[in-house]
């Protein structure tokens, strides 16, 4: 009788060992195909960062580029600016000079820069003549 017991006992041990034996072969064959998942998942990782990369250099690139563009269209509308408020304040100067000679107080200022006091214009009607009554200009 411990010969039965001692034999099933055995017989019970080996049936255990190649339940294990059995798991040990199929975790080592989940561990494989989670290892190749995870090499699969680096070599993704892998080309996503180097698309994030290039990704990024090229926003880089195209940034200065439209950092440049924009710079030289300021510098462009600053120099217009300046040619239009030269010619402004020309005009301005121009209207008031004018202004100030068209003045009364201008008018007073030239008039006898622009004049001679000594000489005048005088009407002078000719004696005798009533048909068509003629002026000369001395």
């Amino acid at each position: 009788m411990a010969d039965n017991i001692n034999t099933a006992i055995i017989e019970r041990l080996e049936k255990v060992v190649e339940t294990l034996q059995e798991n040990s072969v199929k975790m080592g064959q989940l561990l494989a195909v989670h290892n190749e998942k995870l090499d699969k998942q680096d070599r993704v990782d892998e080309v996503l960062f180097e698309k994030l990369d290039n990704l990024s250099k090229d926003m880089s690139r195209e940034t200065t580029a439209i950092k440049k563009g924009c710079e030289r269209d300021i510098r462009m509308v600053d120099e217009r600016l300046r040619v239009m408020e030269k010619k402004m304040w020309s005009i301005f100067g121009a209207l008031s000079i004018i202004s100030f000679l068209v003045s009364p107080v201008g008018q007073r200022i030239i008039k006898p820069i622009l004049t001679n006091g000594n000489a005048s214009a005088m009407l002078i009607e000719p004696l005798g003549s009533d048909e068509f009554p003629r002026h000369k200009v001395y």
